[in-house]
């Protein structure tokens, strides 16, 4: 019993810390990247910042793909943040007021995101807690940030609005938000032109339906100036990251395996011992005209007996400690190795009740072989066993 509640606590907790990594660290990506973008061919494909303009009739394309949920514009421009004594790298991401700023929100460690606007800027920029901490900034300083384009370079001063901080590095070093506006201006685009839009899907298991409408009706078509439009998913776009969370489910599989083996030799082996315990008492039975059959199905049940009070106390040790980490965080991770502070859980119901049927049938399908030793055990030997 303690074997079969100990193996499915483990397992439990195993695949609700694994989901919950995944999504986490998949969220953190969507949150910066959205689940699609549609740009520029060489803007997706190159090492270049090509502009390209959305009509009303190329996004009414795109809002008619299977799942959309939103769609919101951006635009890049490389530049630098300096201060008296230092300077950084960024990427300077332009957004408008259609930027679903949840995620950044719900990561905002100071200051506020602003309303960023497509029609004016606001000299106002949030950055991560990174380069705050690299340029000794806080929120309500200004800075200088310069652009270079064509030999020209061009100074712009901004008020740091707010600072926020995902520990994910790849991003928190080099990401800083702005006006759309601002990022239009300064990569000398006209109005109507940006980098790419970003579109949200309503559930992430319908992203390959979603991109390859894209690929049939939005790729290889051309706006106003000839720019030629594309498109590209999240996966494609950091496939590194996504085939590491997909390694993640063949330790889920391991564990699996070598707790379910715990439990069934463990369950095969009291069973033995408990069938030889009773080897007087199945004589006895024999003896009187039960049959092989008979004593064996009440083995089992009593075998399925001990498998469910070990599957009752294991569910409550597995889902425990999933709730009390979801309460409290009690346990802490590096966020610089693991791009999170605390370990992440996700209590999946479904999930664990399949886990609970596959433990149930697995551990009483082995346990059939073993309870075929009753059938070897003759009256008259085993009532003088004792």
């Amino acid at each position: 019993m303690t074997g079969v509640a100990i193996g499915l606590a483990v397992m439990i907790v195993s695949v609700c810390v694994v989901l919950g990594f995944k999504h986490t660290i998949r969220d953190k990506v969507v949150g910066f990247g959205s689940h699609l973008t549609v740009a520029e061919f060489m803007t997706l494909h190159g090492n270049e910042e090509v502009p390209i303009a959305f009509t009303d009739s190329i996004l009414e394309v795109i809002k008619k793909a299977p799942a959309v949920e939103h769609i919101q514009r951006y635009a890049m421009k490389q530049g630098i943040l300096k201060t008296d004594s230092d300077f950084l790298g960024v990427m300077f991401k332009g957004v408008d007021e259609q930027f679903d700023t949840t995620f950044i929100v719900k990561n905002m460690k100071e200051g506020y995101f602003p309303h960023f606007s497509a029609e004016k800027s606001s000299n106002q920029i949030v950055i991560s807690q990174q380069m705050a901490t690299l340029l000794g900034l806080k929120t309500g300083d200004r800075i200088f940030s310069y652009f270079f384009d064509n030999n020209n370079v061009r100074a712009r001063r901004f008020k740091i609005a707010g600072i926020y901080q995902t520990n994910l590095a790849m991003f928190d070093k080099i990401i800083v938000y702005t006006d759309l506006y601002t990022s239009v201006k300064l990569n000398g685009w006209k109005p109507d032109q940006c980098s790419g839009v970003e579109i949200t899907v309503k559930d992430f298991k319908q992203l390959n339906e979603t991109a390859k409408y894209m690929v049939e009706h939005v790729n290889r078509a051309t706006d106003n100036y000839g720019a030629t439009f594309s498109s590209s998913t999240i996966k494609n776009s950091y496939p590194s990251i996504f085939s590491w969370l997909d390694l993640l489910d063949l330790n889920v599989w391991i564990i699996l395996g070598l707790m379910v083996c715990v439990a069934g030799f463990t369950m095969i082996s009291g069973l033995l011992i408990i069938i030889l315990e009773r080897t007087n008492m199945i004589g006895v039975l024999k003896a009187i005209g039960a049959t092989n059959t008979t004593i064996r199905h009440t083995f089992l049940w009593f075998a399925v007996f001990i498998i469910g009070k070990g599957m009752i106390i294991g569910n409550l040790l597995g889902i425990g400690i999933i709730l009390l980490q979801r309460v409290t965080g009690l346990i802490k991770l590096d966020p610089t190795t693991y791009y999170v502070s605390t370990v992440p859980v996700e209590l999946n119901i479904p999930l664990i009740i399949l886990i609970n049927i596959a433990t149930l049938a697995i551990s009483v399908f082995v346990l059939i072989a073993p309870s075929y030793l009753i059938s070897h055990i003759q009256p008259a030997k085993s009532m003088r066993y004792e």
